[in-house]
């Protein structure tokens, strides 16, 4: 799948990005073990949310803010939500998704960084031309989103072809 970039300051706060961050720009000793803490956070965030990947690992660098994803996903939305997941995590720049997939029948996925003002609806009209479809999307990124009302400027969306 490749590298896809994320809004740095948006996401879920899974460990002490602040002071990875210190670490990383004072050159610190600690940085490998608070990079190898921030990147059992995300392989435990993304193992929540059941998508069947197996012999995921996940690797973090503090400094560049980038995540790297390997192992194996039983399809390319599995693999796509993964990256969603790790890339919607504060501190987060960029997940480099190298996840072997089984089933690559599907078509890729567009993304839509969400906005102030924004919501399912006004996004399903941009992308689908019917409001009404705004629980495709919602759908495409469960157990990411808990409600079709949660949504947060610099949330990433998976935005599926129909």
């Amino acid at each position: 799948m490749g590298l896809l970039s994320f809004i740095k300051e948006a996401g879920e706060k899974l460990f002490g990005h602040k002071e990875v961050e210190q670490a990383a720009a004072s050159n610190s000793p600690d940085l490998s073990t608070l990079n190898a803490q921030a990147a059992d956070a995300i392989k435990q965030y993304i193992d929540t949310q059941n998508l069947g990947l197996s012999d995921l690992a996940v690797v973090f660098d503090g400094a560049s803010g980038k995540v790297t994803l390997t192992g194996s996903a039983p399809s390319k939305e599995a693999s796509e939500k993964a990256t969603l997941a790790a890339g919607n995590v504060a501190s987060v720049q960029s997940v480099d998704n190298n996840l072997t997939v089984a089933d690559t029948a599907a078509a890729d996925a567009q993304y839509h960084d969400v906005v102030s003002g924004d919501t399912l609806s006004a996004i399903a009209r941009k992308y689908y031309g019917d409001a009404n479809k705004y629980m495709v999307i919602f759908e495409a990124n469960k157990p990411m989103l808990s409600s079709p009302d949660r949504i947060y400027p610099g949330q990433k969306l998976r935005i599926p072809a129909l």
